[in-house]
């Protein structure tokens, strides 16, 4: 038993020690200017090997209970044969004892009556005067014969009941150490488990903290790629020349590339640009309404209530709905008035739904913010002509589903890109669709937003909401650039390394990204020299396909979505999962 003795103190001795808390509370503030986003990515990559180290420790302990388990198992199916022969035995010897006893009843008369005649002295003198010498010798050897008979029947039963009675003994005592072995081996299984319970228990609070590290570093990539949820009423620049495929195609130097993304985050509910396209072609709010919100219909409701909002109670229709600022008014000039009418019954659905008003509950108290987190309110809007009329057009109009008989909650925004997503909203399902004339086939020359013109529609990023560019004036890589992200996927994806010196090249981020030629050292990638995407049918980029000096690669969409915002120089980034490479 020493070695398992000893093979215990170093699994524990080693567990204890991977038990240690390896990284303190969750705080990248105060590191030496540590930029967030490397801080976070070096805790993921600590906790990450603890968990594995704890793991790979756990894995003997775990077998040596199962090896344990095991022998319980078979120690068990011993002490129950031997059990089994014990009580088979003890009625051997019972049978056993029962013939010795009749033989010993049989040898006792035959004893009796041999010696009571030998003791009657007038029957022995007449019997010794009757007989010869040579008679009485023989007579004398018989009995003899027939003493020693007995004698070794008697000796071989008390044999053989010995030895029956020393296996007994033998059973009795394998039986004592087969338990007490049981119990030894119970007592380390239960050892084992406890180490390996509080083992489990800590990986599961590592496994924990990596997930939250990770959603927060999530968090600032997102930041870093500027992911933001934006409507026609409240942007950032959208009509600039150098991010338009008619800036890059007059203006970029030979040998460049540029990422165009289809639309900006999020691609759900309406699409603004979409119901203008709509507006303009001749469809009326109803048709556009329930074109993206699916088997909807339009109820009116009495609205002469107040709604709690970020800035005090406000009646609902003669202010608040006035003071919607999501939707230009002058588009009502330009033929889209419809468009105004499906962004007015879209918003009064949202609000209520958002506050908690329900078709079964119809005095809500919840309160909605004023600012595109939710829907922009503006003051200043409540006296807008065009606005105001599209409201009065649709008092108290609200989007009810078909399915369930409720509200619901109408998401918007400004530009999908040509494809809306599906979303579920208090049970009731929108459609995912193409959103051309014509479907996919119609898209990208049919895309309702892009016959409305959204300068969102096909767009190239290299803007902060800000307007800081971090030293790019445009959006345009070289081919060796492009390489340089082709490499980070390597590092990432291929190579399975830590991303957290997968970063920007550039001074507004810091750290300490790779070189170009550090990165080129890990994938080998010097330069991109064409390049073409292929599409998947729910409006998601299936895969990049590089020509470079080192031969064709292709690359899965969401791999390279990824690698190319920890990448990208500057603020240069892709927006949606729908996205095309140009090529000059």
């Amino acid at each position: 038993m020493r070695w398992r003795v000893i093979l215990v103190l170093l699994l524990v001795g080693l567990l204890g020690w991977l038990t240690k808390p390896v990284v303190a509370e969750t705080n990248c503030e105060g590191l030496g200017g540590e930029p967030l986003y490397e801080c976070l990515g070096r805790q993921i990559t600590d906790l990450s090997k603890a968990l594995a180290d704890s793991k790979a420790a756990t894995a003997p302990l775990e077998s040596e209970v199962n090896r344990l388990e095991r022998e319980i198992a078979s120690i068990q199916r011993q002490i129950g044969a031997a059990e089994d022969r014990l009580d088979d035995l003890a009625d051997e010897i019972e049978d056993r004892e029962k013939d010795l006893a009749v033989q010993y009843l049989l040898l006792a008369e035959k004893t009796k009556g041999y010696y009571k005649r030998m003791r009657t002295s007038s029957g022995a003198v007449e019997w010794l005067l009757a007989v010869g010498s040579g008679e009485l010798q023989q007579e004398l050897g018989y009995r003899e014969v027939a003493v020693n008979q007995d004698r070794v029947m008697i000796a071989s039963l008390a044999e053989e009941i010995a030895g029956l009675e020393s296996d007994r003994a033998d059973l009795e005592a394998s039986k004592t150490r087969l338990s007490g072995l049981q119990a030894s081996l119970d007592k380390e299984a239960d050892f084992f488990k406890k180490e390996i319970a509080g083992a489990k228990e800590y990986q599961k609070s590592l496994e924990g903290k990596i997930a939250s590290l990770s959603a927060l570093q999530q968090s600032v990539l997102s930041a870093k790629a500027e992911t933001f949820s934006t409507t026609v009423g409240d942007v950032p620049l959208a009509d600039d020349y150098n991010a338009s495929i008619e800036g890059f195609r007059n203006s970029a130097p030979g040998g460049s590339f540029a990422v165009f993304s289809f639309g900006a985050p999020h691609f759900k509910g309406m699409s603004q640009y979409g119901a203008y396209g709509r507006a303009k072609a001749g469809q009326s709010a109803e048709e556009i309404l329930k074109a993206y919100y699916g088997n909807v219909r339009i109820e009116t409701v009495d609205t002469s209530f107040s709604i709690n909002t970020s800035v005090g109670s406000l009646p609902f229709e003669d202010n608040y709905m006035r003071g919607i600022s999501e939707m230009p008014s002058s588009w009502a000039d330009k033929g889209g008035m419809a468009a105004l009418e499906a962004q007015a019954i879209a918003a009064r659905s949202y609000a209520l739904s958002y506050v908690g008003w329900r078709m079964g509950n119809r005095s809500a108290s919840g309160s909605i913010c004023t600012t595109e987190s939710c829907q922009v309110y503006r003051s200043s809007k409540v006296g807008d002509a065009k606005w105001g009329e599209a409201v009065n057009n649709t008092k108290g109009k609200i989007l009810v589903s078909n399915n369930t008989g409720e509200i619901i909650s109408a998401w918007y925004a400004s530009t999908s890109g040509g494809y809306q997503e599906s979303y579920q909203t208090l049970g009731h399902t929108t459609p995912g669709f193409w959103d051309a004339e014509g479907g996919r086939s119609g898209w990208t020359s049919n895309a309702w937003e892009s016959r409305a013109g959204s300068p969102w529609f096909y767009k190239a990023w290299y803007k902060s909401r800000s307007g800081d560019m971090c030293g790019r004036d445009n959006p345009w890589l070289s081919g060796e650039e492009m390489a340089d992200i082709i490499n980070a996927w390597v590092v990432v994806y291929q190579r399975g390394e830590s991303d957290d010196r997968v970063t920007p090249i550039g001074s507004c981020w810091g750290g300490n990204p790779y070189s170009i030629s550090e990165l080129k050292s890990k994938g080998g990638y010097g330069r991109v020299t064409g390049v073409s995407v292929t599409y998947r049918d729910d409006g998601v980029t299936d895969s990049v396909n590089f020509q470079t000096d080192k031969g064709s690669i292709s690359i899965k969409g969401e791999e390279f979505y990824k690698a190319f915002n920890l990448r990208a120089p500057g603020r240069v980034a892709v927006k949606s999962g729908l996205f095309n490479i140009e090529s000059k």
